[in-house]
């Protein structure tokens, strides 16, 4: 049964007589682990006023895809000053346990694959967290220890060089792209380092088997781990193929020679999430952030930049050429541990 979306403390208290006005306030929340998990009538304003006295939030993200986001958070909470340094998920990742080893703690939040979710867990530097926003999500998207909440889906697909490919001539599936004459001029994430990289074997492995991607092993694929200057390798000439290709991607390639198709076996995914860090310094601003990913506004935001939403019952629509294809779903932990057996065969097949 869904519940309505209300306030964590209505929920608790609904049943309570109304001389529960007595009760005793709850104490102020100190530590990250309470205001994560904060549930009184104040809960809001106390975690603007506790942002205001930060003014200042730190993001580690994987691309531009998130700017309309912050664009809308910011209008939201002007007071929030948001710096946002951008890598690959895998950079990230380490990135973050680099400096949690250090005992440096200056990232708040991030935009990252669950995947990267999943090694950061295992370190232990992810806090459970509780937001009135859940009671309209499902529970396969809520991981099992609420230490995350997946709220989008990326679609990855085929992109291509216009100038050098035409699109009668452009590869219209994954199978297509064993075709010799593609041989040497494939540009790809790598299988065994990125997280768009593993997800596309892992989901072509286990349609098409182990051979398939043994055989798209000897067509001399390039790696890259950066995806926006991969796709500044596409537009110069330099490959005209490249792949996987973040279909939200598209509406910033105006005036670039880059166009994508959506393969015939449909499109792969990336799961991305709202989570909160183990020691942030700038916890109330985190908490906003991550409540502002569950909500509503953010997906909708989400849905017109074409990426598939997890919230349910929103009235904004996937793309029709996306939701014919796609199976949208959130990634569970079963989907990381198979990405994690995939990366083993990867690194067997691409020496």
């Amino acid at each position: 049964m869904t519940l309505s979306k209300k306030p964590l403390c209505v929920l608790a208290l609904c049943v309570v007589p109304l001389c529960a006005a007595a009760l005793p306030a709850l104490a102020a929340p100190q530590t990250v682990a309470e205001i994560a998990n904060y549930a009184g009538a104040d809960r809001q304003q106390m975690l603007e006023a506790g942002a205001r006295r930060e003014g200042t939030l730190m993001l580690y993200a994987t691309g531009t895809q998130i700017q309309p986001l912050l664009d809308r958070f910011t209008q939201r909470y002007p007071f929030v000053k948001v710096a946002m340094p951008r890598a690959s998920s895998a950079d990230v990742t380490r990135k973050v346990i680099e400096e949690y080893g250090a005992g440096l703690y200056q990232v708040d939040a991030y935009e990252l694959s669950s995947y990267g979710l999943v090694v950061l867990r295992e370190q232990g530097l992810l806090q459970p967290f509780a937001s009135p926003e859940l009671a309209d999500y499902e529970q396969n998207t809520i991981e099992p220890g609420r230490n995350w909440v997946s709220v989008r889906e990326s679609y990855l697909g085929i992109g291509y060089n216009t100038q050098k490919i035409s699109p009668e001539a452009a590869p219209k599936s994954y199978q297509d792209l064993l075709d010799p004459k593609w041989k040497g001029k494939i540009l790809a994430d790598d299988p065994r380092a990125s997280g768009g990289g593993r997800v596309m074997f892992h989901m072509t492995y286990d349609k098409f088997g182990r051979g398939f991607q043994e055989k798209l092993a000897t067509q001399e694929l390039a790696f890259a781990r950066d995806y926006q200057e991969s796709v500044r390798r596409v537009a110069r000439g330099e490959y005209p193929i490249y792949v996987p290709f973040i279909l939200s991607e598209a509406a910033n390639l105006r005036g670039l020679p880059v166009s994508y198709v959506i393969p015939r076996e449909g499109v792969t995914y990336g799961s991305y999430a709202s989570t909160i860090l183990k020691n942030p310094p700038h916890p109330n601003a985190a908490r906003l952030m991550a409540d502002f990913y569950l909500s509503d506004e953010a997906q909708a935001v989400y849905a017109r930049s074409g990426h598939g939403i997890t919230v349910m019952n929103l009235a904004e629509k996937l793309p029709p050429e996306i939701e014919k294809l796609a199976n949208v779903r959130p990634l569970v932990d079963e989907d990381f541990t198979r990405i994690d057996e995939m990366f083993a065969n990867a690194r067997e097949i691409y020496k």
